[in-house]
């Protein structure tokens, strides 16, 4: 009789919040639970409460936790989440070493973060070192096609494979009526930070209403820059105009961006592929987004949504403009959005996909 696969996910606290905990969620109720044992190990300071002695203390003892993991769930697939930014490459370096000494598959996630030649570029001794490393795991998983032809060029001998992202779909909106006149409505969810490109969305927001035009704009989030948003928003004269509604989970969140007309969101940070992007497609909220990361991989330009170049506050202003005047355009949009989610980005996609991985060495 065949042994059950064990897979050890490792990765944030599943209660945190983070793109990669979604992930991980997501991973734990498809049907890809049913099918391997799927067991988390937890990395990283999200979602703990610890001084700062406990944290060096479990950053010198984790390896070692990872390995007695590893022995007690008899586990014969080590899947890193990890991301191309210091912080995790370093941490995440030392589970990697561990899971090839015990002669484990190593499936190696990357959720965004930079791209391998930027990563140590005018570092060679690093560079090289990342070369290394990055032919260690079993197959790398990237996020877009963007990022497979990156790692391609910077070394062809990786084992490279790209899985996108996926959601649990709610409910189809079909009904979803974007009025004909009337205030245009945009929201915003996720973390609120300057490299969200937020300062620019309000900017843009106050642009479009001095030129007349009815807008209301909803923001939903905390972050490190929330303060200076808002700020920068009654500067602006736009209190009467942007509501600040804190985090939203669950139905609160899938009703926001069912309520909504657009989603605001230029963000100029390397994304992997935002959950926030999928949701909002998912419930005919047409996007104005910079086209990073993954995002191109998603969403065509005027057929889903409006792209615009990171910083640009012009830009901004036109595509909101354009769609404000063109609400037959909003419709047709919305409804390319939720095909295009509902086809290629639900969980049993994201399920067969590693299903598929997991079996190559069953």
């Amino acid at each position: 009789m065949m042994r059950e696969q064990t897979i050890l996910l490792l990765g944030p606290s599943r209660d945190a919040v983070s793109g990669v905990s979604t992930h991980l969620n997501q991973l734990f109720s498809s049907s890809l639970a049913s099918q391997v044992r799927l067991i988390h190990f937890q990395v990283g300071s999200e979602g703990r409460k610890e001084s700062k002695p406990g944290k060096l203390l479990r950053l010198v003892a984790s390896p070692l936790q990872l390995m007695g993991a590893i022995f007690r769930a008899r586990a014969q697939i080590v899947h890193i989440n990890t991301s191309m930014e210091a912080k995790a490459y370093w941490r995440d370096l030392a589970y990697l070493l561990v899971a090839k000494l015990l002669r484990r598959r190593v499936v190696y996630q990357v959720h965004g973060g930079a791209l391998p030649q930027d990563f140590f570029a005018g570092k060679p001794l690093l560079a090289a070192l990342l070369h290394r490393v990055l032919r260690l795991p079993d197959l790398i998983v990237l996020l877009a096609q963007q990022e497979l032809q990156a790692y391609r060029a910077f070394d062809p001998a990786l084992p490279l494979s790209v899985i996108a992202n996926a959601i649990d779909l709610p409910p189809d909106p079909a009904d979803k009526m974007t009025a004909t006149a009337g205030p245009l409505s945009l929201a915003y969810v996720g973390r609120l930070a300057a490299e969200k490109g937020l300062f620019e969305l309000v900017e843009a927001a106050a642009e479009v209403v001095r030129a007349g035009r009815l807008l209301t704009v909803t923001v939903a989030g905390g972050g490190p820059d929330e303060a200076a948003l808002r700020e920068r928003v009654t500067r602006l004269g736009l209190d009467g105009h942007v509501n600040f509604v804190g985090p939203v989970f669950g139905e609160q969140k899938t009703a926001l961006l069912n309520n909504a007309d657009v989603f605001g969101f230029p963000t100029r940070h390397r994304e992997g592929l935002p959950y926030a992007l999928l949701e909002s497609m998912a419930a005919r909220t047409p996007v104005v987004i910079c086209p990073v990361g993954a995002i191109p991989d998603v969403m065509q330009d005027g057929v889903h949504g409006i792209f615009v170049p990171p910083g640009d506050v012009g830009a901004l202003r036109d595509a909101i403009l354009r769609l404000d005047q063109d609400r037959a355009l909003l419709r047709r949009m919305g409804k390319a959005c939720r095909e295009r989610v509902q086809a290629h980005y639900s969980l049993d996609r994201l399920s067969a996909d590693f299903q598929a991985v997991y079996a190559r060495w069953r």
